[in-house]
């Protein structure tokens, strides 16, 4: 390892501001492919196929965490207005908040891993702490963004609704019980599916993490892994270069390798 404790993070400038370009194509592909991945949910659910539903709504989870990534980091060229509506919409497909998480989510980008961010609390607690701190993140993170949201703003009428959305959709789902099961099926998957973000999302990716942003998050390579989970796994490009979007994380990351290995940071190879 480099003896160089601080190390000037390379500029975005010099590993090419190409890496910032989203096509018509990109932009419309982030922003529909959880409306496709939700509509190959209701057919399956209408089918009965009940054995590829929890499949499903994983692709739903990957494909709505990729796009609100990007659309909370203004990387893809939306407008204001398609941001708040986007923001709603794709925290609503997951019966979360999306201005919550856009909240919440700045906070961490600027303050991890300082105690009270509250998105990055599951670093701090281990993976047996980050496991059972799974059916109270998501509720901590839209509390605390509402508490912090300035009062009579928009923001927070947006979090007030969004933060009603799942009880209604669960009470809709009971109601239409005798004639399908499907709704409700969402909804406990969905749910339940929330409480792993403590320990996939954030302790394992900011585990054991350093005092120098380079040693702060991971980085998982693996043409099977990076395709399936849409360039998640590239976390520790991401916290570097939030601006850029995940399309490009790929190459980002092929930009930024031999400054990586020139300062010992290890990369992790999966398939």
């Amino acid at each position: 390892m480099t003896n160089n404790a601080h190390p000037e993070i390379p500029k975005l400038e010099t590993l090419g501001k190409d890496l910032l370009k989203t096509s018509s194509f990109e932009k419309y592909l982030i922003v529909i492919r959880p409306f496709i991945a939700l509509a190959v949910f209701v057919v399956a659910a209408y089918l009965e196929w009940w054995y590829a539903l929890p499949f499903l709504i994983f692709l739903i989870f990957v494909s709505v965490v990729t796009a609100t990534h990007d659309i909370v980091h203004n990387s893809i060229g939306l407008s204001r207005k398609q941001t708040e509506w986007l923001l709603f919409i794709m925290g609503s497909i997951l019966l979360e908040s999306g201005h919550a998480y856009r909240k919440t989510h700045h906070y961490h980008h600027r303050n991890f891993p300082a105690h009270d961010d509250l998105e990055g609390t599951p670093a701090h607690i281990g993976f047996w702490g980050s496991l059972l701190h799974g059916p109270v993140f998501i509720p901590r993170l839209w509390l605390w963004a509402f508490k912090n949201s300035e009062k009579g703003s928009a923001e927070k009428r947006w979090i007030i609704i969004e933060g009603l959305w799942p009880f209604a959709f669960v009470a809709i789902s009971i109601l239409v019980l005798p004639w399908t099961p499907a709704p409700l099926f969402y909804a406990t998957m969905a749910i339940v599916g929330s409480w792993v973000y403590p320990m996939l999302n954030v302790y394992w990716l900011h585990k054991d993490f350093g005092d120098h942003s380079i040693h702060q998050s991971r980085t998982v390579r693996g043409w099977f892994i990076s395709e399936l989970f849409l360039g998640l796994t590239y976390h520790l490009e991401h916290h570097l270069y939030p601006q850029v979007p995940s399309h490009n994380l790929p190459q980002l990351a092929k930009r930024l390798d031999p400054f990586l290995e020139e300062q010992g940071v290890r990369i992790y190879h999966l398939f």
